[in-house]
């Protein structure tokens, strides 16, 4: 079981206590409308798949119910950091 820090109760909890949310910094295309089927596909539906640091959302469904950010190692999903969600990672090897 993994101990997840929420960025805003500012306490280490459960990871049952949280939602994954999906893939983190995702930027929404500035005039959805303007783009091909295909882009938008793209956007929608392909995500990456590394093998080494990923930054995810979650949200804390059973606490506060804020959405925030982790950068997780996939391999040993040992998580490095949390963040909120307008915030950048704060280490810079982690950075996208």
């Amino acid at each position: 079981m993994l101990l997840i820090y929420c960025p805003y109760c500012k306490q280490y909890r459960d990871e049952e206590e949280f939602s994954y949310a999906g893939e983190a910094h995702i930027k929404r295309p500035q005039n959805p409308l303007a783009i091909s089927d295909e882009s938008w596909g793209n956007y929608l539906f392909f995500r990456k798949n590394p093998s080494d640091v990923h930054h995810e959302m979650w949200n804390h469904s059973s606490g506060c119910r804020q959405f925030f950010n982790v950068a997780r190692d996939m391999i040993t999903y040992e998580i490095k950091e949390t963040y909120c969600i307008s915030e950048s990672p704060k280490i810079e090897k982690y950075k996208k």
